[in-house]
C-alpha cells in the first residue's frame, strides 16, 4: 500500500493530500528534482495525517520508490495561459525520455500512473520507455466528472447519480459521449422531463462547451488546475491499489485506434484488465475515430 509521487508541484502535491485524506495508501513517497519543495510539500501533507488516516508520508530521492505499488508520475511543464495541452509536447517528451526509465529501474513491479500533459502521448510514449510496467494515464476521468457535475448542477441532484464518459483526447478534441449520460438510471433527457425541468439544444450545448473549456476557464483565472485532476488520480489509485475492477476512462494503448487514448476500461492491480467500448452515435464513432487522428499525428511527431 506504498504510493509514490514524481514531481511535488500544484499536481503532485495535491494528488498526495487528496491520498491521504481518503486514506488512499498506508505510505506515500514524494520526490522531486527541487528536494526542498518536495520535503516542504512531505512535511505539510504530513500535518494532516494524525486528523485524517494516519498515512507515514514522507520525501525521498527517485531509489525511495521502491516497493510503491503505483508511482503517479506528475512531473513535466505546466500548461500557461492560451497554451494547448499538445504544445507542451516536446519539452515534456524529453523529460519523460530521461524521468520514465529511472523511475521504472526504481520502482519494479509498480503501475505508472501518468497525469503530465498532454497525457495521452506521454502515456503512449512511456509505454515503449517502461515496457515492463503498468502504464496508466488519467485520460478524461476529471473531463468525464466534470461533465457529470455540469449535468447535476442543472438536474439538482447529487453528482454521484449521474454517469457520463467524455472519451478520446485529454484535450481540445475530446469526445462529449451524450449517449452514454444518465441520471438516476434514466436517459438525460428523460430525468429532465420526469422532473418537469427545461432541457433544450442549448442548455445540452452549454454544458458541452463548459466541459470543454473547464481548464482553460480555471486556468485564466488561477493559472493552474489541481483540486480535480488531485481527486481523480487518487481515485484511480486506489482502484489500482485495491484490485477494485472499477470502470474509469484512462488512458491506455488502444490498438483499434492505434494510439493512447480514453474509453471506458476494467481497472485492477495489474492495471488494465479490459475496454470496453460503449455504443455511441455514428457522429460520435466519428468525432472519436477524428480525436484519434489528432493523437497519432501528435505521437508522430515525437517520432520525426
Amino acid at each position: 500500500m506504498k504510493v509514490g509521487v514524481v514531481g511535488a508541484g500544484l499536481v503532485g502535491a495535491t494528488a498526495a493530500y487528496a491520498l491521504t485524506l481518503r486514506g488512499s495508501c498506508s505510505e506515500l513517497l514524494l520526490t522531486d528534482l527541487d528536494g526542498d519543495r518536495a520535503r516542504a510539500e512531505a512535511q505539510d501533507i504530513a500535518h494532516a495525517a494524525p486528523v485524517s488516516h494516519g498515512a507515514r508520508v514522507r520525501s525521498g530521492p527517485l531509489e525511495d520508490l521502491h516497493g510503491s505499488g503505483v508511482v503517479i508520475v506528475a512531473a513535466g511543464a505546466n500548461q500557461k495561459p492560451g497554451e494547448s495541452r499538445l504544445d507542451l509536447l516536446q519539452k515534456n517528451a524529453a523529460i519523460f525520455r530521461d524521468l520514465i526509465p529511472r523511475v521504472a529501474a526504481a520502482a519494479p513491479g509498480a503501475a505508472l500512473l501518468i497525469a503530465t500533459n498532454p497525457v495521452d502521448v506521454l502515456t503512449d510514449l512511456s509505454v515503449t520507455l517502461a515496457p515492463d510496467h503498468a502504464v496508466i494515464g488519467s485520460g478524461t476521468v476529471l473531463d468525464s466528472a466534470r461533465f457529470r457535475h455540469l449535468i447535476a448542477a442543472h438536474a439538482g441532484v447529487d453528482a454521484t447519480h449521474v454517469h457520463g464518459y467524455v472519451l478520446g483526447e485529454h484535450g481540445d478534441s475530446e469526445v462529449i459521449a451524450w449517449s452514454t449520460a444518465t441520471v438516476a438510471g434514466l436517459p438525460v433527457a428523460a430525468f429532465m422531463d420526469a422532473r418537469d425541468l427545461p432541457w433544450t439544444p442549448g442548455i445540452r450545448a452549454q454544458i458541452e462547451r463548459d466541459t470543454r473549456e473547464a481548464a482553460a476557464q480555471i486556468i485564466g483565472g488561477k493559472r493552474a488546475t489541481y483540486y480535480g485532476i488531485g481527486a481523480a488520480l487518487a481515485r484511480i489509485t486506489e482502484r489500482i491499489l485495491g484490485d477494485r475492477r472499477a470502470v474509469l476512462t484512462v488512458s491506455a494503448p488502444t490498438p483499434a485506434f492505434g494510439v493512447s487514448l480514453s474509453v471506458p476500461r476494467i481497472l485492477g492491480r495489474a492495471g488494465v484488465l479490459d475496454t470496453v467500448l460503449p455504443a455511441l452515435t455514428p457522429d460520435e464513432q466519428d468525432a472519436l475515430h477524428r480525436s484519434a487522428e489528432v493523437l497519432r499525428k501528435a505521437r508522430q511527431a515525437l517520432d520525426t
